[in-house]
């Protein structure tokens, strides 16, 4: 065949070519969807009345006059978008490196590592999406959504995803095996959803203790969404916290796609 028909006859990437990456995910995601739409109403149905209404009845006064049903479910919001970004974060992108070597293939087709890693990262902003809006629609069934404003949980929740599952990428993708990612969520998850003020106000912990919640990603997505389904102040600054998760994000790119370069690159 001559070579110029064979380069008519391979198929054109897209203007943009991390979305080639991105419907990738999609293709494989389309045939497992189904094995997840259950535990995304499940979940938070399971929380809400675990947390909301079982805890909830021993805290007679609420949180600062709030019921605590209304005051814990942004927290839950946040908490969980940051696990889903991590999740999908972790083994997935080990995966593709050590195990299947997904990584390997694209990088041999006419993509760059950028396309690669935001074509990814696109992804696992889209699970996080849904589950973050399967969440929000549950805890407005049960009426803990006190504001209009509400909705801006979605936005703030996929910058929170980003700003974890970017550094996420770099480490995964610098880790030999997978037991250093059973480290990361005993180490840096699980403390960070236990005390970034998702359960109880940050206040409650010891003065000298307080900065080791104010430094997570997540207490920052915390406090806005807070603020976004109380109609009340963040704590902080709007602008401060959106800069503050920003920069994770930003840092967490750079230092992904260099890992990812290193990798990949020969």
């Amino acid at each position: 065949m001559d070579v110029s028909v064979a380069e008519q006859a391979r198929p054109a990437l897209p203007r943009v070519p991390a979305l080639a990456v991105l419907a990738h995910y999609l293709v494989g995601y389309r045939r497992t969807w189904r094995a997840g739409v259950f535990s995304s109403f499940l979940l938070p149905v399971l929380t809400v009345l675990g947390f909301g209404f079982g805890v909830g009845a021993y805290v007679d006064q609420g949180v600062g006059g709030v019921p605590y049903l209304d005051w814990l479910v942004p927290g839950l919001i946040a908490s969980t978008a940051m696990q889903v970004a991590i999740g999908e974060s972790t083994w997935p992108v080990l995966s593709n490196f050590r195990w299947i070597k997904t990584y390997f293939a694209q990088s041999a087709a006419p993509l760059r590592v950028g396309d690669i890693l935001a074509g990814h990262l696109a992804f696992v902003l889209f699970r996080v999406l849904t589950s973050s809006a399967s969440f929000l629609l549950v805890t407005a069934l049960f009426g803990a959504l006190r504001s209009a404003w509400s909705p801006v949980v979605l936005p703030v929740v996929l910058l929170l995803a980003l700003a974890v599952a970017a550094p996420t990428f770099a480490f995964s993708a610098w880790v030999p095996s997978d037991s250093y990612l059973a480290l990361l969520f005993r180490f840096a998850v699980i403390p960070m959803t236990l005390f970034a003020g998702v359960f109880f106000p940050v206040e409650s912990l010891p003065e000298e203790l307080r900065w080791l919640a104010y430094i997570t990603p997540l207490w920052h997505g915390v406090d806005l969404c807070r603020a976004a389904t109380l109609g009340v102040a963040p704590q902080w600054s709007i602008p401060g916290h959106l800069l503050y998760l920003a920069a994770w994000a930003l840092a967490g790119w750079v230092l992904a796609r260099r890992v990812f370069r290193r990798n990949l690159v020969v």
